[in-house]
């Protein structure tokens, strides 16, 4: 499944309704379709890319509050990648964001507490479509 690169009237809608609705193969290949396997892998806490290869075919599956992550890493991606290519989609992640005090928002999902730095990627990914 991947998130379609147009823009809606309420931004970002689909990708979150993707990110709750889709099962977690789905959003992990879409997710690996925008970011690429390494990041995907990165946020998702494993060392290797195979991992991901076998959550996107149903061999295995990520732990819950992997998929979480990974599920609001879905939205984020999907929201920016209705505005921007893959290749800024992928920067944002990587990059030192201002509105995250000059971390990177991969790292945010990946290492800190999601029910308090969900919000906040999701907002400067927000505010990152708004403005370009």
């Amino acid at each position: 499944m991947s998130i379609a690169s147009e823009t809606s009237a309420r931004p970002g809608l689909q990708a979150y309704n993707d990110s709750v609705r889709l099962e977690t193969g789905d959003v992990v290949s879409g997710l690996r379709e925008i970011v690429g396997a390494k990041l995907v892998a990165y946020i998702g806490h494993v060392s290797n890319t195979r991992s991901v290869r076998e959550w996107a075919d149903g061999e295995r599956a990520p732990g819950a509050e992997v998929i979480q992550r990974l599920r609001v890493a879905y939205h984020v991606a999907g929201l920016l990648y209705e505005r921007e290519g893959k290749a800024t989609v992928q920067s944002w992640f990587q990059g030192m964001n201002p509105q995250l005090d000059d971390n990177a928002p991969a790292r945010l999902l990946r290492d800190e507490p999601l029910d308090v730095v969900g919000p906040q990627v999701v907002a400067a990914a927000r505010a990152f479509a708004a403005v370009g």
